[in-house]
């Protein structure tokens, strides 16, 4: 596994990568600082942690949406974890209103 340093809103981050991963691992981090750079100068969130967590969800609802059957595709290192659909939304939908209710004074999540 290959070692990388890269660099998220301004941030150094060393990360491991399988090999043959690259341009996926540049692709991803390139994704993730956009998103989390978008939030930032949007001037509504200032804790990098809940940046992270609203960019984590944004670019998770975008492979959600993407998918024809709504479904996330699963990476090929967690083909093996599948969720109970009913408890996926069971537990989701009350982690989202508890992050809203934290979160409500920088903004919803949705």
């Amino acid at each position: 596994m290959k070692q990388f340093d890269v660099q998220i809103m301004g941030q150094n981050y060393l990360l491991g990568c399988p090999e043959g991963g690259e341009a996926k691992l540049v692709n991803a981090v390139q994704r993730v600082d956009t998103a989390m750079c978008k939030i930032r100068d949007a001037g509504k969130v200032r804790a990098r942690d809940r940046i992270a967590v609203l960019a984590a969800l944004n670019l998770a609802f975008e492979v959600a949406d993407a998918e024809p059957n709504g479904d996330a595709a699963k990476p090929q290192a967690a083909q093996a974890f599948t969720l109970n659909r009913r408890h996926d939304d069971t537990v989701l939908e009350p982690l989202i209103k508890r992050l809203d209710k934290v979160l409500a004074r920088d903004g919803l999540l949705f």
